[in-house]
């Protein structure tokens, strides 16, 4: 039973979503950050990412940044860039890439149900980097980044977002990197239970990405919940901001990679040693996995398709996804690559940048490159449902969502 709830959101006020709205925080190196809100100082990312507006030395974790988030966000309602819907809604929000739309529902997630596993987790998080953001959501009392979700398919809410899309929009930009924005606002108190009954029903839902938001999240309603024994369970720290999307809305691209050395081996050599597994066969030029348990591999002297034989296949849901294969059949008995998590001769390179960067990182710093059929939602679900995690690196979710269009003050 999802306990999923509508929030008055704080968003731009009309029109200067364009110039708000920024990619999440964590896309961003410490200088590229930098260099990107010199260029847009009207950006949401400058407060996600405060440390931007001291000098370069400064220690982005110092309580003066934070503390500098929550000054900018006060600045920016103060002057009128933010405005607070009066009434609880739930909102729509379109994303259009590539001619191709996905569309998931604004809302807050309950607290309890990810301390209870209602909403399931498939990766680790860091402490460090928990820490952070726990500091930032505590400081600006709002969360300004939403945690992603999926759902799986519903049939009210598959009619529900086609005819709530027939009326016309609260919001309609492309940002510079030629991805549509759209969004819209539920009101009407009927569709709105409608909604909620639908959430009521699902027994799990699944963070498909920004786990370290969604725990920070959940660390300080807990923070929030100690200094008022009192709570009623109805406050707004109790919940988190999210956009929850349906599965069969959902585009999960490639997670592919680099590495930097064949261990010693000639590239011949490595592809005898690969034939154990895969039948290898060479390819005319780049191309694309076409299904499950195949790999185009990269190297200096071409490509080629490496297709899994049938006795390696596993039905595990951790062990028999294709990252898991790769990495326990090639990566580390052949290359020598214990834990790609902490091994410096292994990079990954994201779907969105294509397999023209996989060769030009083969031929500028890199030995061999394996691009990977994507992880399917149907995976990620078996897995979270396993209460199981995923191997690092394993999804790539395209477009990203904007952090500074819906905004949740937690009072």
């Amino acid at each position: 039973m999802a306990d999923i709830r509508p929030f008055a959101a704080l968003r731009p006020a009309p029109g200067r979503e364009g110039e708000i709205a920024a990619l999440p925080y964590d896309v961003y190196s410490r200088q590229e950050a930098r260099a990107f809100v010199a260029g847009h100082p009207g950006s949401f990312l400058k407060i996600d990412r405060p440390e931007t507006q001291f000098p370069a030395h400064a220690d982005m974790y110092g309580d003066a940044v934070y503390g500098k988030a929550r000054e900018l966000l006060e600045e920016m309602k103060t002057e009128g860039a933010f405005v607070r819907d009066r009434e609880n809604a739930y909102y729509l929000y379109e994303l259009t890439m590539d001619g191709r739309s996905q569309t998931g529902i604004v809302a807050c997630a309950s607290l309890d149900d990810y301390l209870e596993n209602v909403i399931k987790k498939h990766e680790n998080t860091r402490r460090e980097k928990e820490e952070d953001r726990v500091r930032h959501v505590d400081a600006c009392n709002a969360q300004t980044g939403p945690i992603f979700l999926a759902c799986r398919s519903h049939p009210v809410l598959r009619e529900m977002i086609a005819r709530e899309k027939e009326n016309p929009p609260l919001f309609s930009f492309v940002s510079e990197d030629g991805i549509g924005h759209r969004g819209w606002r539920i009101e009407d108190r009927g569709r709105r239970n409608e909604i909620r009954q639908a959430f009521a029903g699902m027994e799990s839902l699944y963070i498909a990405d920004g786990h370290h938001r969604a725990a920070s999240a959940v660390r300080v309603g807990q923070m929030r919940r100690a200094a008022h024994p009192g709570y009623t369970g109805e406050e707004e720290f109790n919940y988190f901001l999210s956009v929850i999307f349906p599965e069969d809305e959902l585009l999960i691209m490639d997670y592919n990679r680099v590495v930097r050395d064949l261990n010693g081996w000639s590239p011949e050599e490595f592809l005898r040693q690969a034939e154990k597994v895969f039948r290898v066969e060479p390819l005319a030029g780049p191309r694309h996995p076409g299904r499950k348990g195949e790999i185009a591999l990269c190297l200096k002297k071409g490509w080629y398709l490496l297709t899994l034989k049938p006795e390696y296949e596993n039905g595990d849901p951790v062990e028999g996804l294709d990252v898991s294969l790769l990495q326990r059949e090639l990566l580390h008995p052949v290359l020598g690559i214990g834990d790609p998590r902490t091994d410096k001769r292994i990079d990954f390179v994201g779907g969105i940048r294509g397999l023209e960067e996989l060769e030009r990182r083969v031929h500028r710093d890199m030995e061999a490159a394996f691009a990977m059929y994507p992880t399917s939602i149907g995976e990620l679900f078996a897995v979270a449902d396993a209460g199981r995690l995923m191997p690092p690196k394993s999804t790539w979710f395209e477009p990203k969502l904007r952090s500074g269009l819906f905004i949740h003050e937690l009072t």
